[in-house]
């Protein structure tokens, strides 16, 4: 199968069945043969930059069909984006984008329609440029030019401002760079940046997270020196920056309710011991394979548990409750391009009575003087600083506290822009009483 054909593959199973567009595209990756490798990274750039620009693709390609899209075979329509990505976002010159992703479409047993996708795709090639609504429009153009829904561009606006709303939409349309955590219970940051360099890997310090590593083209991870070893991790810099951001003390026995994937999980036990908690056993059963190959096995252990529910009151009490609430993602739509159009204004008001629950049963664990720490990774105030101040507001026992230097602030937010990092919100409560 050629790139483009896996590629319409991937983007229509994602569209058919709501999976994961990650999942589904490192399964297909793995799927191919040796002489097809060269080809995975045209397949991931095709999957995700269709997936990232799907409603500036689409509105150029409704001006041009004579067929709804939503009436379209899903692979029709991946292969139409596909076409129309490469015209439009890539080098690849038009006549080539066309004809070679018609091939593919017959190449998937799809000649049926590969006359009318040729048809479509030669069109939106004869353009001189991408169409936009007019600039009377100013909401809606700016969706479709960022492909973000509308109302998450009105509500953006309202919430962040003209400015910093346009450089949050034009963020999440860039690729992530990789970023690893060096796992110091190993190796410090400075050896590893040291042997990655040695192996000619182009990694260099993260801005802010003190053991944050970006990777340029590392090419397949679990190739890359250190990985087996379990010298690192990969974890955004706003992931890290919370785990630095809740200053856990030596010595202090941590809950993770909500654990999973478990990258702040396997950070802290780097250094304090951690029960890790989450509903669903088969991502506990990750997260203990994660935690043995960084070597943090024996700081960790993993519990099934609905953290709605009360703890269990043989559990104890902890020094520590950690709770990475289930959220909209909104701070992670350059990694998760395809939630963007998955998520609903009224979301946001349901995810955020969910998180509300979740703390008050993770208060009711920590003990007078303890920690907790709450976080999200999303941008959205709902979810962040309004949750917690409700949550103080009927919990007067708690007070917020910012961490000891050199992390010392309120809040810790983190914004998608010009900073390179995802959208993060943690709040860092200590119980008085």
């Amino acid at each position: 199968m050629n790139a483009r054909a896996a590629a319409i593959q991937v983007l229509a199973r994602v569209s058919a069945t709501d999976a994961f567009l990650n999942v589904v595209l490192d399964a297909t990756l793995s799927e191919l043969r040796p002489e097809d490798a060269r080809d995975a990274g045209l397949v991931t750039e095709l999957c995700y930059g269709a997936t990232r620009r799907q409603l500036a693709l689409d509105h150029a390609l409704e001006q041009v069909s004579d067929r709804k899209l939503s009436a379209l075979e899903d692979r029709v329509l991946a292969a139409l984006r596909v076409g129309a990505y490469q015209v439009f976002y890539t080098r690849v010159p038009r006549h080539a984008a066309v004809g070679e992703t018609v091939e593919a479409l017959k190449s998937l047993k799809l000649q049926r329609a590969a006359g009318f996708a040729n048809a479509v795709l030669r069109k939106v090639a004869a353009m001189s440029e991408l169409p936009l609504p007019p600039e009377s429009e100013p909401v809606r153009r700016l969706s479709v030019r960022e492909s973000h829904p509308e109302w998450l561009v009105e509500r953006w606006i309202r919430q962040f401002g003209a400015a910093r709303a346009g450089q949050m939409l034009a963020a999440d349309n860039v690729p992530p760079p990789v970023m690893v955590r060096a796992n110091r219970a190993r190796i410090s940051r400075e050896q590893l940046l040291s042997d990655l360099g040695s192996v000619g890997v182009d990694a260099r310090p993260a801005a802010t997270a003190p053991a944050g590593v970006m990777l340029a083209q590392p090419g397949p991870l679990e190739d890359l020196l250190g990985y087996r070893e379990g010298l690192w991790q990969v974890q955004d810099e706003a992931a890290q920056l919370v785990v630095e951001y809740a200053a856990v003390p030596e010595g202090a026995r941590v809950l993770d309710a909500c654990a999973a994937p478990g990258g702040k999980a396997c950070a802290l036990a780097e250094r304090v011991r951690v029960t890790a908690c989450d509903l669903h056993p088969n991502k506990l059963r990750k997260i203990e394979s994660e935690a043995k190959r960084l070597g943090v096995e024996g700081r960790l252990e993993v519990k099934a548990h609905d953290a709605q529910k009360p703890f269990p009151e043989s559990w104890g009490a902890y020094d520590v409750v950690v709770l990475d609430a289930p959220c909209s993602g909104l701070g992670t739509l350059r990694r998760h391009p395809e939630l963007r159009y998955r998520r609903k204004a009224e979301d946001v008001g349901r995810l955020a009575a969910l998180q509300a629950r979740l703390l008050e049963t993770c208060q009711a664990v920590v003990p007078p003087g303890g920690l907790l720490v709450y976080a999200v990774c999303s941008v959205d105030p709902q979810e962040g600083g309004d949750q917690v101040e409700l949550f103080l507001r009927s919990h007067p026992e708690f007070t917020t506290e910012p961490p000891p230097p050199p992390h010392a602030q309120g809040y810790l937010r983190t914004l998608p822009g010009p900073e390179g990092m995802d959208g993060f919100f943690a709040a860092r409560m200590r119980k008085l009483y």
